[in-house]
């Protein structure tokens, strides 16, 4: 008996839940050969409040959190998408047009991302941290905080490759305990959704990844100079006008990390990038 297919229905992802745009738009995903893939939510500024309340909400409590339980929460996405990674090899090859092999590779990446920030959770900080040489009697510390709200611009590569993209963006700034707000490529945005389902079903708290997908354009310049933003990861920006974004970014005094060529490498300098440096000082024991 013949039946029809069900195909997805790809959303925005915002505290934890999958909405649809406020505003009831969407438009169409299409593959390499310009064939119709997909409709995706197409984010409107009403998303993109909800989805800064949401990271805002949830940051303080990540934080909190010890940085080994951070780590584990970062080696369960791992896990997860080891276990839908026929998936996304499946979605990979119909959205970026690149072989099964190709796609295998890519998924395969972005597991590595994963582990590889996960192991440097409860390590960063003692690489990245110091203990100050003072004169007199006191301890001098310093050590590196999540900075808290981070705005990020998904990147790709030459071939494609979304989910590697939004992987090496979104570990690292959630390594230190970071809540996101996660703009997805524009064009290949369909793995960037179903990573959002891996983050729904694995250990990461309600609103600390919040996925958005459309046009960054209309956005940007509004979250750039919204005073609830802490930073901004312009990595996937490169061909956007990112100069006026790090403009609005001035007015409220934000981090902001320019343009990257291609994926960023895994690097101890992308977990330090959106931190804050405490220093502590406290008087030593007399005798």
């Amino acid at each position: 008996m013949a039946r029809l297919s069900i195909p997805k229905t790809y959303k925005l992802y915002i505290g934890g839940k999958f909405p649809r745009s406020e505003s009831g738009h969407t438009f169409e995903v299409v593959n390499a050969q310009g064939k119709f893939l997909a409709n995706a939510a197409k984010a409107s500024r009403k998303d993109a409040r909800d989805a800064v309340a949401a990271a805002r909400s949830a940051q303080s409590g990540f934080a909190g959190l010890s940085a080994y339980n951070r780590g584990q929460i970062l080696y369960r996405i791992a896990e997860v998408l080891e276990g839908r990674r026929d998936q996304f090899v499946e979605e990979i090859r119909a959205s970026e047009g690149v072989t099964a092999q190709a796609a295998g590779r890519q998924v395969e990446h972005a597991i590595d991302t994963w582990v590889w920030y996960a192991g440097f959770a409860d390590k960063y900080a003692q690489v990245a941290g110091n203990g100050n040489p003072v004169a007199g009697p006191y301890f001098n510390l310093s050590t590196p905080e999540a900075t808290g709200v981070v705005v990020a611009l998904a990147p790709s590569g030459a071939k494609g490759e979304s989910l590697a993209g939004l992987s090496a963006v979104l570990a690292p700034i959630m390594t230190s305990g970071n809540a996101t707000v996660l703009l997805a490529h524009p064009t290949q945005p369909l793995s960037a959704i179903s990573f959002a389902e891996v983050l729904a079903t694995s250990d990461v708290p309600a609103g600390v990844v919040n996925i958005l997908t459309g046009d960054p354009e209309p956005l940007m310049p509004w979250l750039a100079a919204h005073a609830d933003v802490n930073a901004l990861d312009l990595a996937g920006g490169s061909e956007s006008e990112w100069v006026s974004w790090q403009s609005n970014a001035a007015e409220t005094l934000k981090r902001v990390v320019p343009p990257t060529v291609g994926i960023p490498a895994r690097s101890l300098e992308r977990i330090v990038a959106f931190t804050e440096t405490k220093t502590v000082w406290h008087t030593k024991a007399l005798g």
